[in-house]
Order: structure tokens, then C-alpha cells, then sequence
């Protein structure tokens, strides 16, 4: 009788466990379900939860599910985004400029948190920590191209400076770079950032494909004649 209870009892708990991990798998297609989850089983349901209270405007509640999210799962960088959000809803801007730098460590596909990470190098005046964010951004090919436009204009404003020495260095050192930076940068770009950037790259070694360079050309004159006319130049001594 004893054993019979016993492997019931266990029946039970394994059904529970069951119930509660799937409840929590389904939250991620079915966010009002996140509420039902128990508590022990919360780990995508926690990160609804987290991004509810957050959005809700409710600071307190907000913090508390947020650092909640971060003791479960403290490695995917949206944990974090979402700590830095709600510490910056509760008035606590520090600890979450802090946080943040934490998560554009792990993040570099997060766009969010490399955008918070563009405007924070910005506002310091750290044109090396823009750059390398900006690339990030550039990369997500989620990215809207306007977005990428107008931090482009602030990134790469200025001629010869570090934003544009720290970008050609990425574009260097990084075969995989080289086409999407042709095909992209020609587009969102400052025309003549773009221009030194390939010339810096070129200077350094690189061998772009003549044939993606043409279209980059093209591509640029339709927004720059002289950058366009430019860049015709150093194809025609590279290609």
C-alpha cells in the first residue's frame, strides 16, 4: 500500500513538472499564459512577465521582476536590456548605464542594446566605442537602413577622425565585412566617410571585389557625384 501511495505521489509530481515546463515553453507563443506559471518553472515566462511590468510603467514591480529575470538567467543580453530599462524607470540612470555595458558585452546581435550603447558613446564623446557599435548595428542586417542613416551622420561626421580609422581597421580585419560593407555602407553612410573608409582599407591591404566596388560606386554617386567620381578613382588604380 505504501509503495502504491509513494508512486502516486511520485506520478503526480512528474505530471506537475511536466505541466509547469510546458506552460512555461508555451508562454513564449501565448504571452497571457505567463501569468499561470508557477513560479519554480518561470524562465520564459519570467522574461514575459519582466518585459510586462516594464512596459506597464511600474518601476517597483518592474525592478523586482527584472532582477528576478537576471538571478534565472543572467547570460542572454535581453535580460539585461530589460534590467537597465526598469532601473532607469525606478530613477536609477547609474546602475543602469552600468548594466547596460554589461549586456553589449554579450549582446553584439541585440540591436537594442547596441543602439543604447551608439547613443552612450556619443554623449561621452568616445568616438572609438561608437564606431564599434555602429559596426554591430551595421552588421544586424535587421537594422533599418534610415536608423543606420542617421547615426551614420553623427558616428562618421568627422573627416579623418577616429570613428572612421576604427571602422576601416574592423573592415581590415574581417573578409565577411567586405561585402555587405560595399553594399550597405554605400547606402546609409556619409558618402565621403564611406569613401575614406575604403581607401583606409585599401591602404591597409584589402582586396575588395572590383565588381562589388562598381556597384558601391554607382550606388554612391546616385547620392554623392564627387564622392561617387572618388571612389571610380580608386577603383580604377585598384581594379
Amino acid at each position: 500500500m505504501i509503495t502504491r501511495i509513494i508512486w502516486f505521489a511520485a506520478l503526480l509530481v512528474v505530471a506537475g513538472v511536466c505541466i509547469g515546463v510546458q506552460l512555461d515553453r508555451q508562454s513564449r507563443k501565448d504571452p497571457e499564459l505567463a501569468q499561470y506559471v508557477p513560479e519554480p518553472f518561470r524562465s520564459s515566462a519570467q522574461r514575459v512577465l519582466t518585459a510586462s511590468a516594464v512596459n506597464a510603467g511600474k518601476p517597483e514591480a518592474g525592478l523586482a521582476e527584472a532582477r528576478k529575470l537576471v538571478e534565472r538567467r543572467p547570460l542572454p543580453a535581453e535580460h539585461l536590456r530589460l534590467l537597465t530599462q526598469a532601473q532607469v524607470a525606478a530613477d536609477d540612470a547609474e546602475a543602469g548605464t552600468i548594466t547596460i555595458q554589461y549586456a553589449a558585452q554579450r549582446g553584439w546581435r541585440d540591436p537594442y542594446v547596441q543602439l543604447a550603447m551608439v547613443q552612450i558613446a556619443l554623449e561621452v564623446g568616445d568616438e572609438a566605442q561608437s564606431a564599434r557599435r555602429y559596426a554591430a548595428l551595421f552588421m544586424i542586417r535587421g537594422t533599418q537602413e534610415e536608423l543606420l542613416e542617421q547615426l551614420g551622420a553623427q558616428v562618421l561626421a568627422e573627416p579623418g577622425g577616429e570613428a572612421r580609422a576604427v571602422l576601416a581597421e574592423i573592415v581590415s580585419g574581417a573578409d565577411r565585412w567586405h561585402s555587405i560593407f560595399l553594399q550597405r555602407g554605400a547606402r546609409v553612410m556619409p558618402p565621403d566617410a564611406f569613401v575614406e573608409i575604403v581607401t583606409l582599407s585599401a591602404g591597409e591591404g584589402v582586396r575588395f571585389d572590383c565588381r562589388r566596388l562598381e556597384q558601391a560606386a554607382r550606388s554612391l554617386a546616385s547620392r554623392d557625384a564627387s564622392a561617387g567620381e572618388a571612389l571610380t578613382a580608386l577603383i580604377a588604380r585598384q581594379c
